[in-house]
């Protein structure tokens, strides 16, 4: 059973990318992008959150310190918290359809999109990925995993 806690949060991240890739094909053409620096700002900013999040190896001691114990109630509240996120981001995915890019673009016959998840927030994307994000940190019970890290 200890690989199932193990292998929970690893599993659900990688099928989460793999969708997302998979479904990057067949949206509109392109019209026009963000700024380079925008996009790499985006990409580091996911980057250090994911190497946050999966390595015990970062030198620094304080990053590994206990927030509340963990255990099973951490676990499965983190791992309601990632799914929930995650499946939110998936329906906004799924309801932009071909407008979806993985940068910020305009595209040829761009739509504005009000309905579904855009009716509840602004951006559910970033709203339901960040939500996995704090599953995960809330499972791990650890600062590495708060938003003191960040």
């Amino acid at each position: 059973m200890l690989w199932f806690f193990e292998s929970f949060f690893p599993v659900v991240w990688i099928a989460f990318l793999v969708y997302w890739r998979i479904k990057a094909a067949g949206t509109k053409t392109t019209q026009r992008s963000e700024p380079a620096a925008s996009g790499i700002l985006r990409a580091l900013a996911f980057l250090v959150v994911i190497v946050l999040l999966s390595t015990t190896r970062i030198p620094l001691p304080w990053l590994y310190r206990q927030l509340w114990p963990s255990g099973i109630w951490p676990f499965w509240i983190g791992a309601a918290f990632t799914v929930v996120g995650l499946l939110f981001a998936v329906w906004a995915r799924q309801h932009l359809a071909s407008n979806w890019s993985s940068a910020v673009t305009i595209k040829q016959g761009h739509e504005l999109i009000t309905t579904g998840p855009y009716a509840l927030v602004r951006h559910p994307i970033y709203t339901g990925i960040l939500t996995g994000f704090l599953g995960t940190a809330i499972a791990l019970s650890q600062v590495r995993g708060s938003s003191v890290s960040s």
